[in-house]
């Protein structure tokens, strides 16, 4: 019955991670509402785009007298603005963000204006909505390479729960957690870094990749643990601090660990 409620726990504490990660990822747009003049406009931006097309940027704005457009530049810059107008169809209105040559990534806001009565707002009204761009991976390299991460972690926190008791016998779920989290977080990840940003690698020691360098850490966490073996039985507390050390690891949220804000305050706009 222990076994059970620890996989329980550990399969709803990974999916918990799971959503975390979603929710604090470069996938999950910008949300909220603007308000022109007495018309409230809800608004879903992206923060992310293949570079294979270019990025739609849609508002659903009733009023005809209002004029839109975006306007963006290289991330962290002082660069000139690139402008799209928006065009209308019906009540929705929709721009494009072109992909820039050499630029993974920008930085946006959308302009609303009405000339006859004299009124402009900006999406969003302080600052710049952060955005970044990869090239198209492969639906089954990615999902393989999510399935491969998240089953680490699961064995990862099953093999901590295991370590508490006695009983438990935490080695074969080491080995799992050590190999899933290597297929998943170094050589799938490695493959998908290929496709989306053109290099096989770019964590430690060729590069400062810091979601590179936490899956590698988390990695090497487990391998230490199970070369002590080599030295005799290993102690639970070690299983237990690799546990707590890759849990760890998953919570640092991503704009932390990529340096990337989801909105920036240029000194240019404020």
């Amino acid at each position: 019955m222990k076994k059970i409620i620890f996989w329980i726990l550990a399969l709803m504490m990974t999916s918990g991670m799971a959503i975390y990660h979603y929710l604090t990822g470069p996938d999950y747009p910008i949300k909220g509402k603007a308000y022109f003049d007495q018309l409230e406009i809800p608004y879903e931006l992206p923060r992310s785009h293949v570079t294979s097309s270019d990025c739609p940027v849609r508002l659903v704005v009733p009023d005809e007298n209002i004029l839109a457009y975006v306007e963006y530049r290289r991330y962290d810059s002082e660069d000139l603005w690139t402008r799209s107008a928006f065009k209308r169809k019906g009540d929705l209105i929709t721009a494009y963000i072109y992909p820039l040559p050499k630029i993974d990534k920008i930085e946006y806001r959308l302009v609303l204006f009405d000339n006859d009565r004299d009124i402009e707002i900006t999406i969003p009204k302080y600052g710049l909505i952060v955005m970044s761009w990869h090239g198209p991976v492969p639906l089954p390299f990615k999902l393989l390479q999510i399935i491969a991460t998240y089953l680490g972690l699961l064995l990862s926190i099953r093999t901590g729960f295991e370590a508490t008791g006695r009983s438990g016998s935490p080695w074969r779920l080491a080995l799992l957690t050590t190999l899933f989290l290597f297929l998943g977080g170094v050589l799938l990840a490695s493959v998908v870094e290929k496709y989306s940003q053109g290099k096989w690698w770019t964590g430690f020691p060729v590069g400062h990749n810091l979601l590179a360098n936490r899956m590698l850490f988390c990695f090497l966490c487990w391998l230490a643990v199970l070369s002590l073996r080599f030295a005799g039985p290993v102690a639970r507390g070690w299983y237990i601090a690799a546990s707590i050390l890759t849990l760890a690891a998953f919570l640092i949220p991503y704009n932390v660990l990529a340096f990337q804000p989801r909105i920036t305050y240029p000194l240019d706009i404020l």
